[in-house]
């Protein structure tokens, strides 16, 4: 090579060298800042801070040889903040920004550490003499949620190690549900707040007939007061009082694909069989449709289309009659409800309120009498199309002595033109694991099924042959525990 080509090569090679390092030194980072949102062991926020807009993202790992996960591209800024989710308490992790250019420009390695758990946090989920199949849970979570105080929503995996929480100091969370957009839908309530017919001193006693006390007043059991939806970075979108607007919400709430609020509400009317005045109020359930404000949009009662006037029970339920427990979606939108003291479900069709369809026990569909379902719980159309719920198995023919007592989770395909009602799933919990009261079944996206057995503190996974693979020990009543799919997070995190 002569000394001319020599020259060129040199000069091509510094001209290159001279590009790229403008290029990486262009975009400069100004300032980097971590911190833990709510003092928390298991979610780290890092804010940077750039001298020219530019789009980044964050790479980070546990210890040296963890897996890599990438947060998402964060839109051109000077400023980004971005959110480190499901983190391990304790745990040293290393991390770069990255700028997301046609080639990446990734800062040195840089490194930060959580802080040990909250004590509260710690506890004994999963008992090593109990089944512990960590995988039966699949990739995903388990969501419940303390109704003491102070209240919290906990997501477990299968190894019994809290990945999420949000806390509220000052309430109690009855209940929480998923929504469209990816965020957390919860019913709160002061501690205290649940009412029940009791017997009055010289008064005599009506009872229900079921056996136990109802729910009184306008709270009643499973009653809030507050409703609020949380982001997964435990940002607080809105917060709403709905005893302030007279209307308490009990049992379930959803948010339907509008981000309305759909809600189970305590309904009344006055009782119209008997003259004169004073005249009874009758206690039911309704759904209302309000927007994140508290404005009603719909209402449906379940007094509706009831006949008072035939009802033989009335007399004895009036503080409680209906005791509708779930609101869920069907395929077409239109609502699932289940009523309890009925041992049916129903269909009502959305935008008239009309009952399309009662299934159980005196119900619309031919179905064999070894599958009518008794008190049951979490009604829902499952991902394979079938509807699917909690059979407590209360006040069954089989409940005549406590080793009979059996709670399950059943599914049925319905022929809603020929109104039939075929059994698909009969998972029976452990006769330990009955629960007279709450609980819930759902199926797993591996086929295992999740339950809830609400009185004895546990939440379950079995296989579709009722073997338990994996026990979760709560310190306290779960009223019901929800499957968190993994995808969830991806707003949130990517992997390589």
């Amino acid at each position: 090579m002569n000394k001319k080509n020599i020259l060129v090569s040199l000069f091509i090679v510094a001209l290159l060298y001279g590009g790229y390092y403008f290029y990486s030194h262009d975009i400069q980072i100004v300032n980097i800042q971590l911190s833990s949102p709510d003092n928390s062991a298991i979610k780290e926020d890092i804010r940077i801070q750039l001298n020219k807009p530019a789009t980044v993202y964050v790479e980070y790992w546990a210890g040296k040889d963890g897996k890599h996960y990438l947060t998402p591209v964060r839109q051109a800024a000077t400023e980004h903040l971005i959110n480190l989710l499901l983190l391990e308490a304790e745990t040293d992790y290393h991390y770069r920004i990255v700028l997301d250019r046609l080639v990446p420009i990734k800062s040195k390695t840089m490194h930060f550490q959580t802080r040990k758990q909250s004590p509260w946090m710690v506890h004994d989920w999963i008992k090593e003499n109990h089944p512990h199949d960590a995988g039966a849970l699949g990739e995903g979570l388990t969501m419940l949620c303390y109704r003491e105080f102070p209240g919290y929503i906990a997501m477990v995996d299968g190894k019994g190690v809290i990945k999420w929480y949000w806390q509220e100091e000052k309430m109690g969370v009855r209940i929480a549900s998923l929504t469209p957009r990816g965020t957390v839908l919860a019913l709160l309530a002061p501690v205290g707040k649940d009412e029940f017919a009791k017997p009055q001193e010289n008064k005599p006693f009506v009872k229900s007939g079921l056996g136990y006390s109802l729910r009184t007043g306008k709270t009643g059991f499973m009653g809030g007061t507050e409703l609020v939806e949380i982001d997964l970075t435990g940002y607080v979108r809105w917060r709403l009082n709905t005893d302030k607007l007279g209307m308490i919400v009990h049992h379930d709430l959803r948010m339907d694909q509008s981000n309305h609020i759909v809600a189970v509400v305590r309904d009344y009317i006055l009782d119209e069989r008997k003259q004169g005045i004073p005249r009874d109020t009758l206690w039911g359930d309704g759904v209302v449709v309000m927007d994140t404000t508290g404005k009603v949009l719909k209402k449906w009662s379940a007094w509706d289309q009831w006949d008072t006037a035939k009802d033989v029970r009335l007399d004895s339920l009036k503080h409680d009659r209906f005791h509708i427990n779930t609101i869920s979606f069907d395929k077409d939108s239109n609502y699932i409800v289940s009523s309890p003291i009925e041992n049916q479900v129903w269909k009502i069709d959305a935008q008239t309120g009309k009952t399309l369809w009662r299934l159980g026990k005196g119900g619309d569909f031919q179905m064999n009498a070894s599958d009518y379902f008794y008190f049951q719980h979490a009604p829902h159309i499952n991902q394979e199309g079938d509807l699917m719920l909690f059979d407590n198995g209360d006040f069954s023919p089989r409940d005549s002595s406590t080793t009979n007592k059996v709670s399950r989770a059943l599914s049925f395909t319905l022929n809603t033109e020929e109104k039939t009602a075929t059994k698909k799933l009969d998972v029976p919990l452990p006769n330990k694991q009955y629960t007279a009261r709450m609980g819930s079944a759902y199926l797993l996206p591996n086929g295992n099924i999740l339950q809830t057995s609400s009185k004895t503190g546990s939440v379950l996974i079995s296989d579709k042959l009722g073997k338990v693979l994996w026990e979760l020990n709560t310190y306290f009543i779960p009223y019901r525990a929800e499957y968190v799919p993994d995808s969830l997070w991806k707003k949130y995190r990517r992997t390589e």
